[in-house]
């Protein structure tokens, strides 16, 4: 289960508790508390946290995943990731 599916199922537990058993709330704020007690995080700067909100936002995506394809687009660039060989004898389609 993902942090925003499972964020969302806090949600709607919480639009609906009289609904919500006591044993699936139970199981849902144990869940919680793990993810928050494994949560890896980093202090960013505030303009830095905004902008990384709002292109995330902008772009439909979680923040930490944004993260990941800035951070992996950084190392490809930059020559930290090693770099994808084509084979040239090797058939592909479309056009180059």
């Amino acid at each position: 289960m993902t942090r925003s599916t499972f964020a969302d199922e806090l949600q709607q537990a919480s639009e609906c508790i009289a609904d919500v058993s006591r044993a699936d709330l139970q199981i849902l704020l144990r869940r919680a508390a793990l993810m928050l007690r494994n949560v890896a995080g980093f202090p960013l700067e505030p303009a830095t946290e905004d902008a990384l909100n709002s292109i995330a936002a902008e772009m439909n995506i979680a923040r930490s995943e944004l993260i990941q394809i800035v951070l992996r687009e950084w190392l490809g660039t930059n020559a930290y990731l090693p770099v994808r060989v084509i084979d040239e004898e090797s058939e592909t389609d479309g056009s180059a």
